[in-house]
């Protein structure tokens, strides 16, 4: 198998191996990381891939293994340690403090002080905007983070990194939360880095990333590696072999669904701006959704996706607007409970803050929103509350070594799967799916795909909320696009192409600009 074509090895791992919980995540993993190039690893979900990453930078230090350094053997004693060493890592399930400003956030630890041995915030603001205008983020370094929305954040993470000036940078799936626009910036920002001598280690899903950007593949299976090869040796279906050890032709192809009668209708849904009251975030939205649809809803950053979803779970009774109408009837959702007892189901993007109490059992994070299920005469059943998790352990294929096992020791992908076992268990008629897939491996993605058909199949209503075009145009039976809070097209997927789609998610006023200086 052909190697990247490079000898300057930067940072070496030989044979690491890491246990959790009697689960091996590591088995005898060889790394090679190249000075000056972006070396991409992908792998299926619980592959080894972000587990390796903790041991490179210190936040596991028991392994079994060595790390080399510059030609030198090392083991950081932590993060902290392995940052002083030039190693700086964005992580996928942020690293955020939600109550801190974005430029506390960004310099966290390493504060500017003035003469008088207090905290210099004009600095530390000062050069955060630095750094943001580096990315293209316009945004005021004083906000709390925990206003902003997860692609935001993730941008935000992305400025504490390049704060640290370190030799080499971790990227943990960068781009999972952020807009077209800003995957644009981000990979002139990695060109920029590699020309600067500075090394890239870049994990994702999306493969087509790879060839953009990367110079060399290491695929991880299981814990193992596969294997190594330069970029221009490879195709995208030879990397989705390697990482799953199977054909592309074998991967799921969502079949027709017989829609019968309209479950629930919207009409004019609207939700004001938090900040700028004489506006909307949703803008008089309308649509409908049949038993046995999937309604994929797509926009770019800002757009109003997510915010339509939690208007309609009822999640701001007091800022929305619109009639909802359930088998033709009239039905007021004000609240998440109300929304629950209506049939509704809400799958959020943000698994770790909103979809899962992280310190539970699988079982219990399962049981949590069908707590009726589970119980006898007033009290919790722990029989029934395994017996319903194992069916959608099983069901769904989570890796765990038993629904006992604490959903903050599986992989993301995993823990994705228990937030959709979570709302399955409430037998709902209408499922709301925001980024379902997202930071979720290829099989794991196929998994989910067929469970959606499935669920289409004996008769919900599925309205998904996806970022990536070929996702939504392959599960969605048909599309609308929101763009600005509004409206803006709808396709049957006969219709909808990759083209037509993106017109109508961009912005007037960018499009009037683009087309000002074409």
């Amino acid at each position: 198998m052909a190697q990247p074509k490079t000898n300057n090895i930067i940072l070496k791992a030989n044979n690491i191996s890491k246990t959790f919980a009697g689960i091996k995540a590591l088995d005898g993993v060889d790394l090679e990381i190249y000075q000056g190039q972006v070396n991409a690893i992908v792998g299926e979900n619980g592959a080894g891939k972000s587990t390796l990453m903790k041991v490179l930078t210190g936040v596991h230090r028991e392994y079994d293994g060595q790390i080399i350094l510059d030609g030198h053997h090392i083991a950081f004693a932590g993060p902290k340690e392995a940052q002083n060493n030039g190693i700086a890592i964005i992580h996928q399930e942020l690293n955020l403090i939600p109550y801190l400003s974005v430029a506390e956030n960004v310099f966290l630890g390493r504060e500017f002080v003035n003469r008088l041995g207090l905290i210099d915030t004009r600095k530390t603001v000062a050069e955060t905007k630095t750094l943001l205008k580096k990315l293209d983020f316009d945004i005021n370094p004083r906000i709390q983070v925990s206003r902003l929305r997860i692609g935001q954040q993730q941008i935000v993470e992305i400025a504490h990194a390049l704060s640290l000036e370190a030799r080499i940078v971790i990227m943990d799936e960068p781009t999972s939360a952020i807009s077209e626009h800003e995957i644009k910036i981000l990979f002139e920002l990695i060109r920029s880095l590699k020309a600067q001598g500075v090394t890239i280690v870049y994990i994702t899903h999306k493969l087509d990333e790879l060839f953009q950007i990367a110079d060399s593949v290491t695929v991880l299976r299981d814990g193992k590696l596969v294997g190594s090869r330069s970029i221009e040796d490879l195709t995208h279906d030879d990397i989705v072999r390697m990482m799953v050890g199977r054909d592309v032709k074998d991967f799921f192809v969502k079949a027709d669904v017989a829609q019968s009668e309209e479950i629930l209708s919207a009409r004019d849904m609207c939700l004001t701006h938090p900040r700028r009251r004489d506006d909307y975030v949703v803008d008089h939205v309308s649509f409908n959704i049949k038993a046995g649809e999937v309604l994929g809803l797509f926009g770019l950053m800002g757009a109003g996706r997510t915010e339509l979803l939690e208007t309609l779970f009822g999640l701001h009774p007091k800022e929305s607007s619109g009639e909802l109408f359930l088998d033709g009837r009239p039905v007021e959702v004000n609240s998440p409970v109300n929304a629950i007892k209506s049939g509704i189901g809400f799958i959020t993007e943000d698994r770790k803050h909103e979809g899962l109490v992280l310190q539970m059992s699988v079982a219990s994070s399962i049981s949590l929103a069908s707590l009726e299920r589970t119980e006898r005469f007033g009290f919790l059943n722990t029989g029934l509350e395994n017996r319903l998790a194992q069916n959608y352990v099983e069901r769904l294929k989570i890796k765990t070594p038993s629904v006992q096992q604490v959903v903050e020791n599986l992989s993301g992908g995993n823990q994705q799967k228990v937030i959709i076992a979570k709302w399955l268990a409430t037998n709902p008629r209408i499922l709301l799916l925001d980024e379902p897939t997202r930071g979720i491996d290829i099989n794991a993605k196929n998994e989910i795909y067929r469970l959606i058909s499935e669920l289409a199949r004996a008769g919900l209503a599925i309205l998904l909320v996806s970022s990536e075009l070929p996702e939504i145009m392959a599960i969605a039976d048909r599309i609308i696009v929101l763009s600005e809070g509004k409206k803006t097209a709808e396709f049957p997927r006969s219709q909808a192409t990759e083209e037509l789609i993106m017109k109508a998610a961009i912005p007037k006023s960018f499009q009037f600009q683009h087309s000002s200086n074409s």
